[in-house]
């Protein structure tokens, strides 16, 4: 294959990047001492790892079988001299190229429990204290790679019972380095040009001058000496960094955001690990990087938060009363919405908004589903008598054959109930801000010429990670930038008030929002759709006749149970688990829960009915359906037939 002159000087540019740049900026490193424990069996809480016997592990040795969890306690030594802020743990625990939240992910805590940060494949370092001796604990997951590519095909990985005994990862380094931040300023500031050299037009003049800069930077700066020759390397990018946006450009609001499921390719518990780990990162980032708001949904999580991580949680809700973290969605969890009941939807925000007001004193005007498999045309109305005015998702952009005509319009549903939507028109919850994502935001957007501000979720998802400091980088360089739009750091609430006051006459889709993709998902796990309509139709019950047991005889209403059984149910009507979508853990789990509801309820329901039944000898029938059955009035108890 014969290469231009362009591609001959791109190929240059990233060898030097690959080979003298990433690994000049860090420099300095020195070796830690590693022990290591591993559980047997289930996670532990950090009181407990942390009183177990540890034994010596050397870098370079495998470690976790899948699914297992591996603690590691760390012990070095920052030299004198070093400053706080380019003192690093620089981590490895065998990531591998894919997607962070996929694979192997840990948190890491202080001796006295305190949670530091999260570590995932593309944020792999912890911050290091002053000069002098620490101790970290390293709570590593083994969580395998169970399926990328997505070919959903039957996997040994998706249940702990087959998975075997092979160890899934290498602890490839764990080291005390310095952090150049001359020479990590000078890689965003060449992966942001390079990006542009891929989505601007070839024979542009923009591309032509952006290559010729990062040609002239490889041409001076010195391959053996990167950190004393970065700064000049920067200089050289600097004019071609300095181009403005066209005035016409759109304006990205740009929003932290970690989409995390419930379960999907690991199992439940493992979840509530991915939240911790996320919103630690976040809290981390916002000390150090001040200036974005993270938009995170589902009040299941943070109730997961508060009852794993309790000193986590309380630092979460000084970071909502601050503006940093903005609680999105009003919903238990990012639900399904095609085979729950309306009751259920009804409870799904029910449930969410009170924790939200209780917990954080907040109260989301919109409602948050960027990866549900579609959209019944009842939720609009439930989204407005819920107080939500705006709606987010992107997934109908995934349709395989129609694809949605608009980017900002207004939802319209059975009864007429409007609520103004938006696609984030990069197609995707899971942006790095990076020239790609961007070009297809330009791309995509159905309604320019009307209309100039989208919004771009910025930050790892699905198995959680959240923002890292690259992406801010990437924002900063963006703001205003000639070949890109204008990225702003913003919050939803800000952005929905601007989109919408900018459409002075949106389109209306009117209906349905049918997902053409993910095929199936309506008939597989029959047992867990049995048992999710079983349920429904048991708290429909149980509620029934504890309250007019409770009105009629003051029988002590179960309000505890009842709102167990609803938040469990709720959960299991996530759009990864109800569907049929995710590992066999998951479905098992499921099955596991509706069984153990179904007794509840059922207990619930025999000790209302004993109340309402008094202490005759007369046998009574109760009918909870909605028409009268053998003389019983509907919703009513009666004289039983006789036989």
């Amino acid at each position: 294959m014969q290469l231009d002159a362009t591609a001959l000087a791109m190929l240059r540019v990233r060898r030097f990047t690959k080979f003298r740049i990433r690994p000049a900026v860090y420099r300095d490193a020195r070796p830690v001492e590693v022990r290591a424990w591993t559980v047997d069996g289930e996670p532990v809480p950090f009181a407990h790892a942390v009183t177990q016997p540890f034994e010596p592990f050397a870098v370079g040795r495998t470690w976790g079988r899948p699914w297992d969890t591996v603690w590691f306690d760390v012990r070095g030594e920052v030299p004198a001299g070093w400053a706080p802020d380019e003192t690093e743990l620089v981590v490895d625990l065998g990531f591998t190229d894919e997607q962070p939240g996929f694979q192997a992910e840990a948190l890491v805590y202080r001796p006295d429990g305190t949670v530091v940060k999260g570590i995932e494949p593309l944020n792999a370092w912890v911050p290091l204290p002053e000069p002098g001796p620490f101790r970290l604990l390293v709570e590593a997951a083994a969580n395998p790679v169970v399926q990328v590519p997505y070919e959903y095909e039957p996997t040994p990985l998706g249940d702990r019972s087959t998975a075997g005994d092979a160890h899934q990862y290498r602890l490839t380094e764990l080291s005390v380095a310095r952090r150049d931040p001359v020479v990590w300023e000078l890689l965003q500031d060449v992966v942001t040009l390079d990006g542009l050299v891929d989505v601007l037009p070839p024979s542009g003049s923009r591309r032509a001058e952006i290559v010729h800069a990062l040609e002239r930077m490889v041409d001076t700066m010195d391959p053996d000496d990167v950190p004393g020759t970065a700064a000049l390397g920067r200089e050289i990018l600097a004019p071609v960094l300095a181009g403005r946006a066209a005035e016409s450009s759109l304006i990205v609001s740009a929003v932290g955001h970690a989409h995390i499921d419930c379960a999907w390719l690991w199992p439940v518990r493992e979840t509530v690990r991915k939240v911790a780990r996320t919103f630690a990162n976040v809290l981390d980032l916002a000390e150090r990087r001040p200036g974005f708001v993270f938009a995170a949904s589902s009040a299941q999580q943070y109730a997961w938060l508060k009852d794993s991580q309790p000193a986590l949680f309380e630092r979460v809700r000084k970071a909502v009363a601050d503006g940093v973290i903005r609680p999105v969605g009003g919903m238990w969890v990012e639900s399904d919405t095609n085979m729950p009941g309306g009751e259920a939807l009804v409870r799904q925000f029910v449930q969410g908004k009170r924790f939200f007001l209780e917990e954080f004193g907040v109260e989301s005007d919109e409602v948050w589903l960027p990866d549900s498999f579609g959209y019944t045309a009842a939720l609009p109305q439930i989204v407005r008598a819920a107080g939500a005015r705006y709606f987010l998702t992107q997934k109908p952009s995934w349709n395989e054959t129609n694809p949605m005509p608009h980017s900002s319009f207004l939802w319209e549903g059975i009864d007429g109930s409007r609520v103004f939507t938006h696609f984030p028109p990069a197609e995707t919850y899971n942006s790095d801000l990076g020239a790609q994502d961007l070009a297809r935001t330009e791309r995509s957007f159905r309604q320019k010429g009307a209309a100039r501000h989208v919004m771009g979720l910025f930050g790892w998802g699905d198995g959680g990670g959240g923002p890292t400091r690259e992406m801010l980088a990437a924002a900063e360089r963006k703001r205003d930038l000639d070949g890109s739009p204008r990225v702003r750091l913003s919050d939803p609430h800000t952005f929905f008030e601007t989109a919408e006051a900018e459409l002075a006459s949106p389109p209306v889709w009117v209906g349905e929002m049918y997902l053409e993709l993910h095929r199936g998902t309506l008939i597989s796990q029959q047992r867990g759709k049995r048992g999710n309509r079983h349920s429904e139709a048991l708290l429909r019950e149980a509620e029934l006749w504890a309250a007019t047991a409770a009105v009629r005889h003051g029988a002590p209403y179960p309000y505890e149970a009842l709102e167990s059984a609803w938040r469990t149910v709720l959960l299991q009507q996530f759009h990864d688990i109800l569907p049929g979508s995710s590992i066999a853990w998951v479905h098992q789990e499921a099955e596991r829960q509706y069984e153990r509801v179904a007794g509840e309820l059922t207990a619930v329901i025999d000790a209302s009915l004993a109340a309402l039944g008094g202490d005759g000898d007369a046998p009574v029938a109760a009918n909870a359906g909605p028409y009268a059955r053998g003389g019983v009035p509907a919703m009513g108890i009666g004289p039983a037939a006789p036989p």
